[in-house]
């Protein structure tokens, strides 16, 4: 299989997710499927997850970049590629390119986390930081491609990556047979598409539901339109599918063969990677947990057995402390509180006794004494805790109030 830059619009069939398939032998993992007793026991019927987060580079994006650019003329190998990402499609496009000994150049954002970055060019990319959002950055590489030759390596919107994402779907029916809902985030849609094309033509019977973050969901809006709409200002901690405009390639596919598309809150999203950490032991970033967030949103409206696709496992270690600590606060298990109380000695420890009756776990503790909207004698106090529920939240709220401390929303 081999598509020429010019043939870009042509469709993806079967046959060119499983040549795919077979250039990849031996390049991108058959990654594992991993069944979660959590989410059966929710959904009422198997579920299975496909750890696509174990995948050679971290996400399923090495698929997509190695079929691309093992398909490119001689001449155009000889120009080298060219990338735009902030972090999954760096590193695929970099190994692809590295191992089929074609010179890349990924160009990223200025605030891109340092271990993606570092991780970009020991794959054997030129690594070029350019724009503050991933659109400066793309037009950065369009313009490098159009000054130098390179070829530009669209992140989905491209038959070769298509049919290449799509081999995850031939691997998904071949260790599930019997699954019946497969459940795969959407950014740009060549994941959704690739594994669309691959599972409809062989089980048609097989339902694709998408799943976006709600702040960054183009796919609704392009749907109802029946053509690509684009959002201003995405917002959403999964980076991977932070995506304003759906690809012209795949929006087709997805419109034609995904039987759903979804939105999960940016809560759901943190306590759906607080759930793979915890119960499943996978480090899985936001976009790769999109799918478990929509399980976990209404576990009783999918058909199973069920596969959710867990794309990627890149997330940056900051992040991750941050995402941790919100999916814990939008489980009840973490509460940050702000109170006043007189600024004198044994204040904090009368306050630490009323904490420790009601078996509030404290975290950190900050003091603020010089504020104008304190009093001579006042000091503000945050208090970190952990706690246990929701409940549990409540009655430490309530215990601080009937000790008569003043809490501040």
């Amino acid at each position: 299989m081999s598509y020429s830059t010019a043939d870009s619009l042509r469709p993806v069939t079967l046959d060119d997710v499983r040549g795919a398939q077979k250039m990849l032998t031996g390049v991108a993992r058959v990654t594992a499927m991993e069944g979660s007793r959590h989410l059966t026991q929710l959904v009422g019927s198997p579920v299975h997850f496909k750890c696509e987060n174990l995948q050679r580079t971290g996400s399923f994006k090495l698929r997509g970049a190695y079929v691309r650019i093992a398909g490119l003329l001689p001449e155009e190998r000889a120009a080298g590629v060219v990338a735009a990402s902030a972090g999954n499609h760096a590193q695929g496009v970099a190994l692809a390119s590295a191992l089929l000994g074609v010179r890349s150049t990924v160009f990223m954002p200025q605030g891109a986390p340092l271990p993606k970055i570092s991780a970009t060019k020991e794959y054997g990319a030129e690594v070029r930081l350019h724009g503050q959002v991933v659109d400066e950055t793309l037009a950065a590489a369009q313009e490098y491609a159009h000054e130098t030759g390179a070829v530009f390596i669209h992140p989905f919107d491209h038959p070769d990556i298509i049919a290449g994402q799509g081999t995850v779907g031939l691997e998904i029916l071949d260790q599930c047979p019997e699954v019946r809902t497969i459940v795969v985030g959407i950014g740009g849609g060549g994941l959704a598409a690739g594994v669309a094309v691959a599972v409809k033509a062989l089980r048609p019977d097989v339902r694709i539901v998408g799943v976006q973050a709600a702040g960054a969901a183009a796919f609704p809006l392009s749907l109802a339109a029946g053509h690509p709409v684009s959002i201003r200002n995405p917002a959403t901690m999964a980076d991977g599918i932070k995506v304003g405009r759906p690809g012209d390639v795949p929006f087709g596919i997805v419109a034609d063969l995904v039987d759903e598309v979804r939105t999960v809150t940016e809560d759901e999203l943190s306590t759906a990677l607080l759930l793979c950490l915890e119960r499943a032991k996978l480090v899985v970033e936001p976009a790769g947990a999109s799918p478990v967030a929509a399980l976990l949103s209404d576990p009783r409206s999918f058909e199973g057995p069920v596969v959710a696709l867990l794309s990627g496992g890149n997330v940056d270690p900051l992040l991750l402390q941050r995402i941790l600590r919100h999916g814990m606060s939008a489980q009840g298990r973490y509460l940050a509180v702000t109170l006043r109380l007189t600024d004198r000695p044994g204040a904090l420890a009368t306050l630490l006794g009323v904490l420790s009756v009601v078996d509030a776990n404290v975290l950190d503790v900050s003091h603020v004494r010089t504020d104008p909207r304190l009093g001579l004698t006042e000091v503000e106090v945050e208090l970190h805790l952990e706690t246990k529920g929701p409940v549990h939240c409540a009655e430490v709220g309530h215990a601080l109030r009937d000790a008569g401390y003043t809490v501040i929303d």
